[in-house]
């Protein structure tokens, strides 16, 4: 088996707003992979967080890919909106599309990485038929909306499942973990197969923010698949 890194994505929703370009600047000189973006719309989350603008400019900000994750209905709409605010992964959530693969065929034509969420109650037998067609899965580990919420154990089995699909059909996947993830319990998830974690209030809460990067970082090298 083959040793691994796995991708550290610090979620910017923990960050401080009023200081959004020193944190960016942080990620930028620290050892994180990616910056993930949380697009909320107040309709199929209760909160509202970053509109294209924002994105925009974070992305002329960060100079790691843009991980965007839409939190929101409809999400065709802004396919091509997100591309152009310098998305280089997108991901929707199952439970919004009604024509999942669809959609994700929009965000291969668009030239972004496809990505699907999948909540703490949706199993992960919904995306069996579109397996092939992506690039990676986020798991949701608590419910999405609002950041600092407790993690929810379940989902390393789900870990363990997607994990064991993607491995019998010769998927090169990429499992993403989305919620109280830290160094309490990288890496159990990275034992049962994820392979990028978000961390939002475990790095930006913390005083020294780039050594829990540092920290991640060090546990997912230790990581085999």
């Amino acid at each position: 088996m083959a040793l691994q890194n796995s991708i550290i994505a610090p979620s910017v929703l923990a960050a401080d707003f009023s200081r959004l370009a020193e944190e960016i600047q942080m990620v930028n000189e620290s050892e994180a992979d990616w910056l993930h973006v949380d697009v909320m719309d107040g309709n199929f989350v209760p909160n509202i967080s970053f509109g294209q603008d924002m994105v925009a400019t974070m992305s002329r900000l960060c100079t790691k890919p843009l991980d965007v994750h839409l939190m929101i209905v409809d999400p065709d709409r802004y396919i091509e909106d997100f591309k152009k605010c310098g998305a280089s992964v997108l991901t929707v959530h199952a439970e919004a599309c009604t024509h999942l693969h669809r959609t994700i065929q929009a965000i291969k034509a668009a030239g972004m990485k496809a990505g699907v969420a999948l909540n703490p109650h949706t199993n992960v037998l919904v995306i069996e038929d579109v397996l092939e067609e992506l690039d990676l899965v986020c798991l949701m580990s608590v419910n999405p909306g609002f950041g600092g919420q407790k993690f929810i154990y379940r989902v390393l089995h789900k870990v363990e499942t997607l994990r064991k699909m993607a491995d019998e059909r010769n998927v090169d996947l990429l499992i993403e973990i989305d919620g109280g993830v830290g160094l309490h319990n990288a890496e159990s998830l990275l034992q049962k197969g994820a392979n990028v974690l978000v961390a939002g209030n475990a790095v930006f809460k913390d005083p020294n923010p780039k050594a829990v990067i540092s920290g991640l970082k060090n546990i997912s090298a230790q990581r085999t698949f």
